[in-house]
């Protein structure tokens, strides 16, 4: 058998891009601190990732492998989705889940198809995104004759799961539906998922799941819908990466992981709920990310919650990678930012730009919040090595705050802000708490007045010390930087807007456009530009004029067909007062 052979072949299939079946999905990120957290807690049905631009839904298809395992004990006599008994067909497992963009893959849905032994023939995955239609989905699902369907459920699909899940069981009621993920791990029986399905796997189910299934199509059906996976060492897993598709080699994003779990204790966060961070064999690793490279493999997102805990691991996988480096090749990681060896910094000095991306969680520097959530960070090494990494090194930082924690005020979290802008990394992530199942922050609820939201994605609200008023001024100032400060679409301009306080001078920017717009989403890119300037000769009409010119290099760079001075750049006051002035000329010429 070829080493080609074992991969699976892929299908797309294009759903009509209707109002009907796609939502708008711009709030979709896993870029929000906590809610990664959430997603790499539970790496067997996890899923990360950053936003791409398609809306296609995937279908993975698993080809014929050649496989000496005998499938035969599980061939029998099955009802098909019209009631039709079919003797002698074998019946189908379905790996689903639905991504939060085409870009992604599921990392998850990979693992449990490596461990499933002797059923893998007869499994295939398929992969959605949330923009589809419930009703699409269950078609194109049902269309395969399952016997058994088993979904990823997470914090930002749960809603449109639910959707087609139940959808699902009403059209076929005899397939088995199997959970799993972290949204479902805990709080399991409150859910309204769970009552649609007929299986629950908490935790890890890299071999439960096989387990499960095998027991289900030997009809030794399990007496409890809610099923514990229990604990399996790393060296008894099978490895996923040679089930990543030559399609997802060159158009998605790959994840990898050398490691899992987390020693910290940071509240907010499932990974606190580990007792340590534990390493997959290394060469081993290194072996299957060679034969990934090898196939065309250059964008790897490592899942580490911690990447560099132990230096001397993370400097062999950033000397792999070193060696083989390209002009294309591109490796993100999360990194603790309080723990840079002298030897590693002068490795990461050797990578040239666009190689590396560092995903830092600072979430806040205040040390009585981080206090209140377990959390032990130097502050100052933090900051000393974030400056230090943006002078020395060409990696692309994305630093992590979170806005909500317990005691957190919002005089404190601009302090925070403040502190990480003078840092200088390339993007401020602003997070905003949410209510992970199982996370220990619920703890603080009471003592500090947690009010989150009942929906997803159970963002906080309200607490003892931040109004709801105040909590929907940080979300609107959140959304704008995304759109203004991490796009690096104002990168020439911003530095000479903002001053030594940056978050009050952005907080004003943010309420005037708010005030004049209404809009925290579908803002076109030239009304911005227009939008920005307005603001500033508002506001800092001192700095208008010199930031004009900042402007002007943004737009140029942004390469947009509408001419720079076709832009209005000034405050409605400012055209009304220049109309005014001309009214005022034309009278005066009219009575001399």
């Amino acid at each position: 058998m070829t080493e080609q052979s074992k991969h699976l072949a892929i299908t797309i299939t294009q759903i009509h891009s209707t109002e009907d079946n796609i939502k708008n999905s711009s709030n979709v990120t896993s870029s929000d601190s906590n809610t990664a957290n959430c997603t790499k807690a539970f790496s067997p049905l996890t899923l990360q990732g950053t936003p791409p631009v398609l809306a296609p839904t995937l279908i993975s298809t698993e080809t014929a492998l050649n496989s000496n395992t005998d499938v035969g004990s599980y061939v029998g006599s099955y009802v098909d989705n019209d009631g039709v008994v079919e003797k002698g067909a074998s019946p189908k497992i379905v790996l689903a889940t639905l991504n939060a963009r085409y870009f992604h893959t599921s990392f998850g849905l990979r693992y449990l198809y490596a461990n499933l032994k002797e059923l893998q023939p007869l499994c295939e995955i398929q992969e959605f995104i949330i923009q589809t239609r419930a009703i699409d989905i269950v078609e194109q699902i049902l269309a395969s004759k399952p016997t058994i369907v088993g979904f990823g459920v997470y914090i930002w699909n749960i809603v449109e799961t639910t959707d087609v899940v139940s959808l699902l069981k009403v059209i076929a009621p005899e397939v088995k539906v199997i959970l799993g993920g972290p949204e479902v791990s805990y709080e399991t029986e409150d859910q309204l998922i769970v009552k649609y399905s007929d299986y629950v796997l908490t935790g890890p189910a890299d071999i439960s799941f096989y387990e499960l299934c095998k027991n289900i199509l030997n009809n030794k059906l399990p007496d409890k819908k809610v099923l514990k996976s229990q604990p399996v060492g790393l060296e008894n897993i099978a490895l996923p990466y040679e089930y990543y598709t030559d399609e997802d080699l060159t158009h998605r994003l790959l994840y990898v992981e050398a490691s899992r779990g987390c020693p910290f204790k940071c509240e907010f966060c499932l990974s606190s709920l580990d007792k340590t961070s534990t390493p997959f064999e290394l060469t081993t690793f290194l072996e299957q990310m060679d034969i990934l490279y090898k196939r065309g493999a250059r964008n790897f997102k490592f899942i580490d919650r911690t990447f560099n805990l132990n230096i001397k691991t993370t400097m062999q996988i950033m000397q792999f990678f070193l060696d083989r480096m390209t002009d294309d090749l591109y490796l993100h990681f999360e990194v603790v930012p309080d723990h840079l060896p002298r030897k590693l910094k002068e490795l990461l000095t050797q990578f040239p730009q666009g190689s590396l991306q560092f995903e830092i969680g600072i979430q806040t520097f205040n040390v009585e919040v981080q206090k209140n959530i377990s959390r032990k960070q130097n502050n100052a090494k933090s900051k000393e090595n974030l400056l230090w990494l943006r002078d020395h090194t060409l990696a692309h930082i994305h630093a992590d705050l979170i806005f909500g924690l317990p005691g957190e005020t919002f005089e404190t979290f601009k302090d925070s802000f403040n502190q990480l802008y003078h840092c200088r990394p390339h993007e401020i992530q602003m997070g905003i708490l949410k209510r992970l199942k199982g996370s220990p922050i619920i703890r603080h609820t009471e003592a500090f007045d947690l009010r989150f939201n009942p929906l997803p994605p159970f963002n906080i609200l309200s607490t003892d010390r931040v109004s709801f008023a105040t909590m929907q001024r940080i979300n609107r100032f959140a959304r704008y930087w995304d759109m203004i400060g991490n796009s690096e679409r104002f990168k020439y301009a911003l530095p000479h807007i903002l001053s030594d306080e940056p978050f009050d001078d952005f907080m004003a920017i943010t309420e005037w456009i708010f005030n004049k717009t209404g809009q925290i989403h579908k803002i076109n890119l030239k009304k911005l530009f227009e939008l920005i300037s307005q603001s500033v000769e508002a506001l800092y009409p001192e700095k208008h004029k010199g930031v004009i010119d900042k402007i002007e290099q943004d737009y140029k760079a942004a390469k947009l067909k509408s001419l720079f001075s076709s832009l209005n750049l000034y405050a409605v006051t400012h055209v009304e007062q220049a109309v005014k002035n001309k009214s005022l000329q034309r009278q005066q010429r009219h009575l001399s």
